[in-house]
């Protein structure tokens, strides 16, 4: 039988109608020039528009009931929150393209190299396969069952006690019976045992990078034989 090794505020009415007026005079404008509301534009344009409104506000106000400091402040604490995430979000997306441009130089340096992958797939070449998985804690046994493309179980073998992390393995081709298999493409299921219970193991597939491409979720590596993988679904760069 053939064998598969391990690798290892308030303010007047006064004042409050002036904010009224001039509040609709904007939205009048701003429909006018086909904008949609009057809180568009940029972050400037935002500002002066709100220091216009306060001016505008605190000059009409009744000089028996002016406007609280504390509104003030809140309202200028305001516009500066507002002024805050919009600078937030321009770092972000600045941040953003340079996570993509590190993602495309790290993904096209493995351009030819060969990884481990997750997946569950095998291929067969000149009687060798090689596959491999990875274990977030020790196992007392680990098995593996090999099946055809029409799920035909070819071969079976225990591997014993394994490690946490990353593993290899490799297979000779050869069924349970010791006769040699065709060469192709085999799909295979990793049963981890400890202390007589199943444990959590990730199926990893063995491939060679042959390029880069970017999708919904990033830059992705185009591996033979896998398809596409993100970054973060490589486990191991073989050599």
């Amino acid at each position: 039988m053939a064998s598969i090794d391990s690798i290892t505020g308030s303010s007047s009415a006064s004042g409050a109608a002036t904010l009224a007026a001039l509040s609709a005079s904007s939205k009048s404008s701003t429909a006018a020039t086909g904008m949609s509301s009057v809180t568009g534009g940029s972050s400037t344009e935002q500002q002066n528009r709100f220091l216009a409104l306060l001016v505008a506000q605190m000059k009409n106000q009744d000089p028996l009931s002016p406007v609280d400091n504390a509104q003030v402040t809140s309202q200028l604490a305001q516009i500066s929150t507002v002024d805050g995430i919009e600078r937030l979000n321009t770092t972000m997306k600045a941040m953003s393209g340079s996570v993509d441009s590190t993602q495309a130089v790290q993904g096209a340096a493995l351009a030819g190299r060969q990884v481990l992958a997750t997946g569950n797939s095998l291929t067969l070449s000149q009687g060798k396969g090689i596959g491999g998985f990875q274990l977030d804690q020790a196992v007392d046994n680990l098995n593996i069952v090999i099946s055809d493309a029409s799920g035909n179980a070819l071969h079976h073998v225990s591997l014993g006690p394994q490690q946490s992390g990353v593993n290899g393995f490799t297979w000779d081709g050869t069924n349970d019976a010791g006769k040699p298999a065709p060469d192709g493409s085999y799909t295979y299921k990793i049963q981890a045992l400890s202390q007589g219970k199943e444990v959590p193991v990730t199926s990893l597939s063995y491939g060679m990078v042959s390029g880069v491409s970017r999708g919904a979720d990033g830059f992705a590596l185009n591996i033979a034989g896998l398809g596409n993988r993100t970054l973060d679904q490589v486990k191991q760069i073989m050599q």
